[in-house]
């Protein structure tokens, strides 16, 4: 249907934007503030450059095979089966490194006081050596013959063909690479909320070395609140994807171009709300990105009230002349005053 293609290029064209600039700010608030460079913040790093990737390559192909659709489009061709490697690779890296980047936000509430000791700079290399290993060997495999990359002109895109023969690349994608790690995250999220809600019922005091004073409930109300906004938010951008993928892998049908467009393009949505999904949910991210915001403002302001003259330029370019026209003149002068001393004849 046309006027599906057309809502679902402007859908994608708009996603690539948000993704592009909530992902330029994430990085560009994570590189300008050292006080975010703790031995973790690799891990957001990873995921926010998994997701401008996202945003530079795989979604505008989407848009631009939904507005000009291809015909015959060539699966086995290097361009469809690179794209396909490049989705598969980085949204499985996005995935895996946002939810590691949930552990430690985790650990760092649970288990505050061994939190120094679980996390160091050495074990969250590690990881994202191993998350990235593991999303490179997993996107490679179709290329190995395990699986398959295929041209949908339901989604408009190269992915991973969900069909009975590539039952087991499926399920590997699906289940360890998508359905894991967002289980997961849903589950520490609810278990953080579920302290929440029990601090909330009895009451904290925070204890410093001078005094005390009470955390009002309104804290950890707000925090909940946030928690289970970003719940709802991955369960809403990656159940209809999955839903999806079981059905054409076990029924082998093709699901509505519609229902399929729409799932895929929620998926991808993912790279848009992310960055947003961390600056909101965390308060140093927050406060780091309203220095930056100051800052910038202040040095466009600096700028905007002193300007450089015009004429700076013009007036140097005189000075420089006047200088080099005297130089000359000058000359003889210096000449006369370096000349040896003669005594007089018959002296």
């Amino acid at each position: 249907m046309q006027w599906m293609a057309g809502v679902y290029a402007m859908l994608m064209i708009g996603s690539s934007l948000c993704s592009v600039c909530g992902n330029a700010a994430l990085l560009l608030v994570l590189l300008l503030n050292r006080s975010l460079h703790t031995e973790t913040w690799t891990l957001t790093l990873s995921f926010s450059v998994c997701d401008l990737a996202l945003g530079l390559s795989t979604i505008p192909f989407g848009a631009y095979n939904s507005l000009f659709q291809p015909q015959g489009y060539p699966s086995s061709s290097a361009l469809c089966q690179g794209s396909g490697f490049f989705f598969s690779l980085l949204q499985l890296s996005s995935i895996h490194s946002l939810t590691w980047a949930t552990v430690d936000k985790f650990i760092e509430i649970c288990f505050a006081l061994n939190y120094a000791n679980i996390f160091t700079s050495h074990r969250t290399r590690v990881i994202l050596a191993v998350i990235w290993m593991y999303s490179l060997l997993n996107a490679a495999l179709p290329l190995l013959g395990f699986g398959n990359y295929t041209y949908s002109s339901s989604r408009f895109l190269c992915a991973p063909s969900f069909k009975p023969a590539t039952i087991g690349f499926n399920m590997l994608f699906i289940v360890v690479g998508v359905i894991v790690p967002i289980l997961a995250m849903c589950s520490m999220y609810g278990y953080i909320v579920y302290i929440a809600r029990n601090q909330v019922r009895r009451g904290t005091f925070v204890c410093n070395e001078q005094h005390c004073f009470y955390v009002p409930a309104n804290n950890y109300i707000k925090s909940s609140i946030v928690m289970v906004t970003t719940i709802v938010c991955l369960l809403i951008c990656w159940l209809p994807y999955i839903t999806i993928c079981f059905y054409e892998t076990l029924t082998g049908r093709e699901s509505p171009q519609s229902a399929s467009a729409i799932a895929t393009w929620l998926a991808l949505f993912t790279s848009a709300l992310n960055p947003w999904i961390i600056s909101m949910t965390q308060t140093r991210y927050r406060a780091a990105l309203h220095r930056t915001v100051k800052k910038i403002r202040q040095t466009l302001a600096r700028a905007h009230k002193n300007p450089l003259p015009k004429s700076t330029t013009t007036q140097a370019g005189r000075k420089s002349h006047n200088c080099l026209s005297s130089t000359p003149s000058a000359l003889p002068a210096l000449q006369t005053h370096t000349e040896p001393f003669q005594e007089p004849a018959g002296s």
